[in-house]
């Protein structure tokens, strides 16, 4: 790869991405020419080109700028991409070198101390908050973030106080972490999934070990209590484990919920930090607090900061995103697209939300992951008690035969449910219940959200 000395532009295959876009943002940011493709225009592809980052959505050779060169250029794709890409073709054709995301991203971290944040899921969350802790205290931070802050508005934070530290979330995709060496890290999780990739659980599991070996030496690694993980006493890193189910390392005891929100106290290995009000709803962020807060006091913030942040924390665009509260209505958007998520996030809004009815809207993520996990959505949204799943989101995959979302449907148990078309849906929301409305997914269901809930204000019962 180049020396980042000598780049002086950068081109992204896929810039539109969440990580993408967040290099995107650090390569303007050093005065270096930046540009891209990406499929569709978004809220985010809106946002780089008005900061001055050239954006087109063809797949046109043609588009490429023509000012692109061996010797200062440095090309940047997402494995999303296919390989038949006429672009991606075109720029291996003219001897390019191109570079995965996550390569680059482990040459920026890797020269700084790096906090790592891994997990199948909540991982953005964890990484947000983390960030969020050190960005309020006098330690600071730069952040690549897996989701838009929603204290900052961005994805990147950068630091102008000299701080050594960088926050990063840590991909599994396609072993994306491995790219890292971090000095502090956490686990939140090791479901199976992207087993497309990986083959089974076993071998995300252990692709997960390999990640907590490239913790650098005198490290520590925070563990979701349980994972499979072992302390070994030949380990270079220090293993903390983390809890808001039993006593760990690092747990919160005294959960209360109070207007919606929780408290609590954090109990760490050296002190129990008392009555910590998180400013943000969710049983489920009140786990990735503890993770973060664990990352943060390791990385030497004080109890205080923690406190402050933690009732400053406003949250991530797309994570328990509360759009519309009513006398009638709850509508709230969240990116859940594992079968453990949904039943985390549908599982934190009952807890939050007891005795009001709670529609679900699912969008089903990837042919593979359906056909992997069709039971276990099925499990999931069997939660809740009106269900609306539509199409399946089919983001860089191809159709496969006989997998359609009628492979979850089936496997309902719940007689109150209903396939819907995409286009559909916002008529038929006309028709939902009074009480919590929950949509989610990781595809383009979120451009729905807002339809949804003009839909919603128009209800006749409201």
């Amino acid at each position: 790869m180049l020396k980042f000395t000598d780049i002086k532009q950068v081109y992204f295959l896929g810039i539109g991405g969440i990580g993408m876009s967040a290099l995107a943002r650090y390569f303007a940011s050093q005065g270096i020419a930046v540009s891209g493709y990406d499929r569709t225009a978004t809220e985010l592809t809106a946002q780089l080109e008005a900061e001055g980052i050239a954006v087109h959505y063809d797949d046109n050779p043609s588009l490429l700028p023509a000012s692109l060169n061996l010797s200062d250029s440095l090309i940047v794709y997402t494995p999303a991409v296919p390989a038949t890409h006429q672009e991606l073709k075109t720029l291996i054709a003219r001897g390019f070198p191109i570079h995965k995301r996550a390569e680059v991203l482990g040459i920026i971290c890797n020269s700084r101390r790096t906090i790592a944040v891994a997990g199948t899921h909540g991982k953005t969350s964890v990484s947000t908050i983390t960030a969020h802790i050190l960005k309020t205290s006098a330690k600071g931070c730069s952040a690549f973030m897996g989701g838009i802050s929603k204290n900052y508005q961005t994805n990147l934070l950068l630091d102008s106080t000299g701080s050594e530290w960088i926050v990063a979330e840590a991909d599994e995709f396609d072993r994306s972490f491995l790219h890292l060496k971090p000095e502090l890290a956490v686990i939140t999780s090791m479901d199976a999934d992207h087993l497309d990739i990986y083959g089974s659980h076993e071998k995300v599991i252990e692709s997960f070990r390999l990640f907590a070996g490239n913790i650098k030496e005198g490290g520590s690694l925070v563990l979701k209590k349980g994972l499979p993980i072992e302390s070994d006493p030949s380990s270079k890193y220090q293993l903390y484990s983390y809890s808001i189910k039993e006593p760990a390392d690092f747990y919160a005891d005294n959960i209360e919920l109070k207007n919606g929100y929780y408290q609590f106290d954090l109990v760490t290995p050296e002190l129990r930090i008392e009555k910590l009000v998180l400013n943000y709803p969710g049983l489920l962020n009140v786990e990735n607090s503890v993770a973060a807060s664990a990352l943060a006091l390791l990385a030497g913030v004080t109890p205080e900061d923690v406190r402050q942040a933690l009732a400053t924390y406003a949250g991530v665009k797309r994570r328990f995103d509360v759009h519309l509260k009513n006398d009638c209505f709850v509508l709230i958007d969240d990116y859940a697209h594992h079968p453990e998520e949904l039943r985390a996030t549908i599982q934190s809004v009952r807890d939050i939300y007891k005795d009001q009815t709670l529609t679900g809207v699912f969008q089903p993520h990837l042919y593979s992951r359906t056909k992997d996990f069709a039971d276990g959505f099925a499990s999931s949204l069997d939660l809740l008690d009106e269900i609306v799943l539509l199409d399946i989101y089919p983001a860089r995959e191809l159709p496969m035969e006989g997998v359609t979302a009628d492979l979850i449907f089936k496997q309902i148990k719940n007689k109150n449910k209903r396939l819907c078309a995409k286009s559909d849906l916002v008529g038929l929301a006309e028709t939902f219940k009074p009480g919590i409305v929950i949509m989610m997914g990781a595809g383009d269901i979120d451009t729905l959200v807002e339809p949804v809930k003009e839909q919603l204000l128009k209800h006749e019962d409201c």
